[in-house]
């Protein structure tokens, strides 16, 4: 008897089998039985009809009456029994709920269910679609590579500990390692929603340290700018850079961008008159910009949602002049369409023109003579340009309103508090502290 002709559609254990075994066959009907003999299979049972059909396929057996050349015919006595009804062997249930627990019971499928839920929320508009790589990122860094070979259930609080060592050996920061715990909370709280868990061990308390970014001062920007537009005027080329063989994992800058472009004047300049994030630099296209010509002159810009702010943006006015330099420019390189990008267009990895703003900045910086840290030893990026516009608001508005500010900028009064203004020294504004209001009469 072969497998070709039996499908073991009904499993039982031998001694439940041996307590009935006339009336399971019959309630297995025409399929076939699998009987179990410490968990391992020891045989399969047919009724006469069945092995009947199997025996003409077979073409050489035939049971009617038991005629089987060469085998002694022989009566089947099976004793009257009261009719209990069939179950299954709870041995194999509690072996295959085994299997299906030991499957869900590890981080790799935890993060593969996470992320599914996390794309779902995105579909949902809950959640935004680069917060999700976010997190796909992490999982990939540290979360895995760390925990993939320790079962959920088996996560105790001095396995949490030793992820806050792995991940403080790699010079990340307090905020940073915050961000890497919730990521990890969200794992176990999954799992006690799967099962594998009856509650979430207790977390490592992470003190997170307000690291803000740096901003430039009126004197270091207008040197920047300056410096930036004669470098570009000049078509000033990048010192050329070590080159290696073979595949390179990180940015490296290809030699059609080792020519400083005008966008980067125009990119330091908008940045410092718009409050946008380097971010937003990535995916600016021109159908995201409306120049406004009232009262006020300025540029409105809708752009794609980001950290759960989708409200537009004005700028100030400076950056209207920018714009409008930087369209005339495009158009005579066939760009300037609304589906082109404002800066570098003709780049069409948005990863990659962000990081060649970057790399330019930064040479910028050092033609310019300007220190790469400030005081507290806090580098000096392309972000520290938004730091900037927003600290030019507060230290050069008249009467500007924190709320307003916060909204346009596409961000909360309190991170402006922690750490855009966090560096604001009431001497920076003395004339505004030494002010008063104007006599009556």
């Amino acid at each position: 008897m072969t497998s070709t002709y039996i499908n073991a559609c009904n499993l039982i254990g031998l001694q439940e089998f041996l307590s009935n075994p006339q009336l399971i066959v019959d309630a297995c009907g025409a399929s076939s039985l699998l009987v179990l003999n410490e968990n391992k299979p020891a045989f399969y049972v047919l009724n006469i009809q069945s092995w009947n059909d199997i025996s003409c396929q077979l073409g050489n057996v035939k049971v009617q009456g038991f005629e089987m050349p060469g085998v002694q015919q022989t009566a089947l006595h099976i004793p009257d029994v009261h009719p209990v009804k069939p179950r299954s062997a709870p041995v194999v249930e509690r072996v295959s709920d085994q299997r299906a627990f030991e499957k869900k019971n590890n981080f790799t499928a935890l993060a593969e269910t996470l992320l599914d839920l996390e794309w779902e929320r995105v579909a949902r508009k809950e959640l935004s679609a680069s917060s999700v790589g976010i997190q796909k990122n992490r999982l990939d860094a540290h979360v895995l590579p760390f925990f993939r070979y320790v079962p959920p259930t088996q996560v105790t609080h001095v396995d949490l500990d030793g992820f806050v060592s792995r991940l403080t050996k790699h010079g990340l920061s307090s905020t940073t390692i915050s961000q890497y715990f919730v990521l990890v909370r969200k794992l176990l709280k999954l799992a006690t929603r799967l099962g594998l868990l009856k509650e979430v061990p207790e977390f490592p308390k992470i003190k997170v340290v307000t690291q803000p970014r740096s901003s430039l001062s009126l004197q270091e920007y207008s040197k920047l700018a300056r410096t930036a537009l004669k470098m570009s005027r000049s078509k000033m080329v990048s010192p050329e850079l070590k080159s290696t063989d073979g595949q390179r994992e990180r940015f490296w800058v290809a030699s059609r961008n080792r020519l400083l472009a005008p966008d980067m004047f125009w990119a330091i300049r908008f940045m410092a008159n718009s409050f946008v994030r380097p971010g937003d630099l990535r995916q600016l296209k021109h159908k995201h910009v409306t120049v406004v010509r009232g009262q006020n002159v300025y540029l409105r810009m809708n752009l794609p949602e980001t950290k759960k702010h989708d409200k537009p943006i004005v700028t100030m006015q400076a950056s209207v002049q920018v714009y409008e330099s930087l369209l005339r420019y495009q158009t005579t390189q066939g760009f300037g369409g609304p589906e082109d990008y404002l800066f570098l267009p003709a780049e069409n990895d948005r990863d990659y023109a962000l990081a060649v703003l970057g790399f330019w900045f930064k040479w910028v910086m050092r033609e310019a003579g300007l220190a790469n840290t400030d005081e507290k030893n806090r580098p000096k990026t392309l972000y520290c340009l938004r730091h900037t516009s927003i600290m030019f608001r507060l230290l050069y508005g008249q009467g500007i309103d924190m709320l307003t500010l916060a909204r346009n900028a596409r961000t909360s009064v309190q991170m402006i508090e922690r750490f855009y203004a966090s560096s604001l020294a009431g001497e920076m504004n003395v004339a505004m502290i030494q002010s008063r209001r104007p006599g009556k009469g």
